[in-house]
């Protein structure tokens, strides 16, 4: 109940504000990317071509009110690569703290590192029931029904920044299967240097609760840490992540989940070199949500990639991506090979 009446307050004080202008600032951004996609896995005796593309074009609208706090949110007209989103209400304050409200997301996801990979976008789809987690956010549930504050730039220390979120039950009902219940957050990010190097630390922590009509099951949690080093062109970061998920359908729980990212990036001129390597691995369960099976899924992904900048808002794209796995302990032959040409046009 306490959950449901800060949530219910946190929408009450965006009613609160001083009136604002009669139209909103709005901004709109959006891409297509088009190229040619080659897949090879190992179970295939020849490979395939496909024509790969995606698009997306969103809204952002933004306006100030007369004591200064910023009232934003968003939403997608299209978008191919994923799902659409629609985004809450953003609050910005004179301080220059932020409250997001509704569809907030987890705090945690909020300060993973992000490690370079590919170009383009080259991939092999795990056909399998291969449930290691190769995100160092994999454990970032929240529910529409959620807040997330983010401090201001400098909190408490030179270079620091933290967030906080938590998500209440929003009544779905879990007939059949597990639904997630609620969820908090914590995250950090410290930005330093040292001598010529810049350097970005982030770090996360979440949990959640999940409800299931049949079997008994906690929720998802973990945490994650990660580094990033910036000397003039060159890039070098790397990230762990470590914990448990549940997934919704089928009805799984995995357990020990761990991910090891590395990558490098070096820029010169218009032309961005990437590398980047994972290494993943878990144990999942279909038929107890309470305990490991016993038996390891794996994946071991490495990425290659280079991006040039033809013009402004086009970038020509070249990306490989090689997955080799293992599903409960025997080898997964859906994991293979991956190559992208391509172009993305933004704005």
């Amino acid at each position: 109940m306490k959950k449901e009446l800060l949530l219910a307050s946190a929408l009450v004080s965006t009613m609160g504000v001083a009136s604002v202008a009669e139209a909103v600032t709005a901004t709109m951004s959006g891409m297509h990317a088009t190229g040619l996609k080659s897949t090879d896995t190992d179970a295939a005796a020849d490979g395939t071509m496909s024509h790969a593309t995606s698009s997306d074009f969103s809204v952002s609208l933004s306006e100030t009110t007369d004591g200064g706090v910023g009232i934003s949110t968003s939403f997608m007209l299209a978008n191919e690569s994923g799902a659409l989103h629609t985004a809450g209400l953003t609050l910005t304050f004179t301080d220059g703290s932020k409250l997001d409200v509704l569809s907030a997301g987890n705090a945690a996801a909020t300060h993973d590192v992000s490690v370079p990979g590919s170009a383009g976008s080259p991939g092999v789809t795990i056909v399998t029931a291969n449930n290691a987690q190769t995100g160092l956010d994999f454990f970032n549930e929240a529910t529409a029904i959620g807040v997330e504050w983010h401090s201001a730039a400098d909190f408490m220390a030179d270079g620091l920044k933290i967030s906080a979120s938590i998500s209440a039950d929003d009544g779905v009902v879990a007939d059949g299967s597990v639904e997630l219940e609620s969820s908090w957050g914590l995250g950090a990010t410290y930005v330093t240097s040292a001598g010529d190097t810049a350097v970005t630390i982030g770090a996360g922590i979440a949990d959640s609760e999940a409800k299931d009509s049949g079997q008994a099951a906690d929720g998802s949690n973990g945490w994650h840490v990660g580094v990033s080093a910036v000397t003039g062109d060159l890039t070098v970061a790397a990230g762990y992540a470590n914990g448990d998920k549940i997934i919704e359908s089928p009805e799984t729980a995995v357990f020990d989940a761990a991910v090891s990212k590395v990558g490098v990036k070096y820029v010169a001129g218009d032309i961005t070199l990437t590398a980047g390597y994972t290494n993943a691995e878990a144990d999942d369960n279909t038929s107890s949500l309470t305990a490991a099976s016993g038996d390891k899924d794996k994946q071991d992904i490495t990425e290659l990639g280079i991006a040039y900048a033809v013009a402004s808002g086009i970038t020509a794209n070249i990306g490989w991506k090689d997955i080799d796995a293992t599903d409960d302990g025997s080898a997964d032959t859906s994991g293979g090979s991956s190559c992208y040409v391509g172009t993305t046009v933004s704005f």
